[in-house]
């Protein structure tokens, strides 16, 4: 997988790679499926939610930029994969679903592979504020604005990435980054497919 969907499409974040190297994308999905947990492509966890096709997840780590010891925040902790990556890039990583099946099935799942994310069953739109600020933050559902309540609990020179734009159709992989003063800067990379952002960003 890592040589052929991610080396071979421009990866190149050498720790990117032995977290996707690592952690077992078999064990985030059911089992009937589980001999299509390589592939790259999305497969579907339940609920109407997939897991994220391994070279998207890639990209987005890649960009986020995330070093050691930063505090991450997810929205949209689906099957745990996306966290479970982050976690083996050594970041102390929070993680928010709404759908509640889902965050039942995912918190047993983190603690049985031993991978210490801390998991809210919530309306990540609202973010944890109890854990705020972060230094990173990821949004892996499609939203068509980029949550406020979120950019406020981004650390000054943090960065926020999520798909961004019609959430029925495609969106574009977008990096919010603050400076030192808070002002924003956008950059837009490649155009994804996410299912919808739901909660409070529906309305």
């Amino acid at each position: 997988m890592v040589r052929n969907h991610l080396e071979k499409r421009g990866i190149q974040n050498s720790e990117v790679l032995k977290a996707m190297r690592t952690t077992p994308r078999h064990l985030m999905i059911p089992h009937k499926i589980q001999g299509l947990a390589y592939a790259d492509r999305p497969l579907p966890i339940g609920e109407g939610q997939t897991i994220s096709q391994p070279y998207v997840v890639a990209l987005m780590t890649e960009l986020l930029e995330v070093r050691p010891g930063m505090k991450v925040l997810e929205i949209g902790t689906g099957s745990g994969y996306q966290a479970a990556v982050l976690q083996t890039m050594k970041a102390e990583v929070y993680s928010i679903e709404i759908i509640n099946s889902l965050a039942k099935l995912v918190i047993p799942r983190f603690k049985r592979l031993n991978i210490p994310v801390k998991v809210k069953n919530a309306d990540g739109y609202f973010g944890w504020e109890e854990h705020a600020p972060f230094d990173r933050i990821i949004i892996t559902a499609a939203a068509n604005h980029i949550p406020r309540p979120l950019l406020n609990q981004l650390k000054p020179e943090g960065k926020l990435i999520l798909p961004l734009g019609n959430t029925r159709f495609f969106q574009t992989l977008t990096v919010v980054t603050l400076d030192s003063r808070r002002k924003t800067s956008v950059t837009h990379y490649d155009q994804v497919r996410f299912v919808p952002m739901t909660g409070e960003a529906q309305k």
